[in-house]
């Protein structure tokens, strides 16, 4: 094994602690949501993504049709 000088000394390490506590986080619901996604935020992204496609033809049109 390759020397870490940076490496804490003494210690003992816990897998099942931090895969509990990570556990405990992934478990945790956002507030105001019930835990389950929503299309509903997706609707604003895909609005945007169409109309800066409209702009930039509309603007690649305007530049090639001189």
């Amino acid at each position: 094994m390759a020397h870490n000088p940076q490496a804490p000394r003494n210690t003992q390490h816990d897998p099942a602690g931090s895969t509990q506590m990570f556990q405990a986080f992934v478990d945790e619901a956002p507030a105001g949501t019930s835990g389950a996604t929503s299309s509903g935020g997706n609707r604003g992204l895909v609005i945007g993504a169409l109309v800066a496609v409209a702009v930039i033809a509309v603007v690649l049109v305007a530049v090639f049709a001189l």
